[in-house]
């Protein structure tokens, strides 16, 4: 289960890990009372459990409680990769002198954890870890054993943890790792934790994903509206969620992924991995195509179907079923070869719709529409 920024900030504070002064509004007159509280300025941070929120425009300073209002008013209309913004948390605004990483998670290779930390927070690990690899320090953690002094001092010195703030770190990375261990977590990370220009060092970012059962075990009940990939799994899809514009259905595991390798070869960029297994009826199939058009960023939409015990008309009857239904101009390529498939290319070509026998052709053909719109 991942947790919104303000869940984990709350179990942060159980185990002492410093956190700024925040709030959580659901209303721009809420953001508005929550900045005067702070003092006059603060940051508004959208809550969605996907990644990117910055870079998409959800994080936000103000000055000013009227500002803050307007700009409330602003985020809350958002939709952020297909989840849209209800809360805010608002934070208190401070000065930072630099931004470092930290965060622990599983290592399945080496049966055990590992803790990562890096000088240069406040951006993707990974973008830090392929650009920069002498700016992260991987440490393993044996679970029987838990983080133990030394590697807390070695982190410290690799991050240049001034002397008078060592003491503090020490007791927020083992924090952080109490937290981990004792909520199942898959990942416990704070990017970035920041020392501040006053000499504090406070967590400024919280990520938590812990175990379902951990969570009921310890007591913890979060409300929550089900992700796309917790509805897919109900209906009985492989479904992964990806940051482009084209939405891939396809029937088989090997087949996605290979369809999603092309159109990435061809310059496109993949919105999911949808796998509607084999013998999909058009119910099924329409079932599918709802799925991937809920999201907002889908503008074209790729089928890739291999007719053995799938029926290619079955499939295109879905397919024009939904995309009539949906009052979306989404663009459609499809490539089905198979059992009927003769019937199924008629009754795309009946209603407008692009069909090949070939998957370079219409992978090729995809990407370019994806481009125009």
């Amino acid at each position: 289960m991942k947790l919104y920024e303000h869940e984990a900030i709350e179990l942060f504070g159980r185990f002492g890990i410093p956190t700024p002064r925040s709030i959580v509004a659901s209303t721009p007159e809420e953001a508005r009372r929550a900045v005067e509280e702070l003092g006059g300025q603060g940051v508004l941070k959208a809550q969605v459990l996907v990644g990117g929120r910055g870079k998409s425009g959800g994080i936000r300073v103000v000055r000013s409680p009227a500002e803050a209002e307007s700009v409330a008013g602003e985020l809350l209309s958002m939709t952020i990769k297909g989840e849209s913004v209800r809360r805010l948390l608002v934070a208190e605004l401070v000065k930072i002198a630099r931004e470092l990483y930290v965060s622990y998670a599983i290592d399945r290779a080496n049966w055990g954890h590992v803790m990562l930390a890096s000088p240069m927070g406040g951006v993707d690990i990974e973008d830090v870890a392929a650009r920069h690899p002498d700016k992260v320090i991987r440490i393993s953690v044996d679970p029987l054993v838990g983080v133990r002094d030394y590697h807390l001092r070695r982190v410290a010195s690799f991050l240049e943890v001034p002397d008078g703030v060592v003491g503090d770190f020490v007791r927020t990375v083992r924090g952080l790792y109490s937290l981990y261990s004792e909520f199942g977590c898959e990942l416990a990370e704070i990017n970035p934790l920041a020392l501040t220009e006053d000499g504090r060092l406070l967590a400024l970012d919280a990520k938590l994903i812990i175990d379902d059962n951990f969570a009921r075990v310890r007591g913890l009940r979060f409300e929550r509206e089900k992700n796309l990939e917790e509805v897919a799994r109900e209906m009985g899809f492989s479904y992964v969620e990806l940051d482009g514009n084209i939405g891939i259905i396809c029937n088989g595991a090997g087949l996605t992924m290979a369809t999603m390798d092309i159109v990435k070869h061809y310059g496109g960029r993949p919105a999911n991995f949808l796998d509607i297994g084999g013998g999909a009826d058009a119910r099924r199939v329409e079932s599918a195509v709802n799925l991937l058009l809920s999201t907002g960023s889908v503008k074209v939409v790729f089928v890739n179907v291999l007719g053995g015990i799938t029926r290619c008309d079955e499939v295109a009857s879905g397919l024009v079923k939904a995309l009539k239904s949906s009052g979306r101009g989404v663009k459609l390529v499809v490539r089905l070869v198979g059992t009927r498939e003769e019937e199924g290319q008629r009754i795309l070509r009946e209603n407008g719709y692009e069909f090949y026998r070939s998957m370079e052709e219409a992978a090729r053909r995809t990407v370019e529409l994806s481009r125009e719109v």
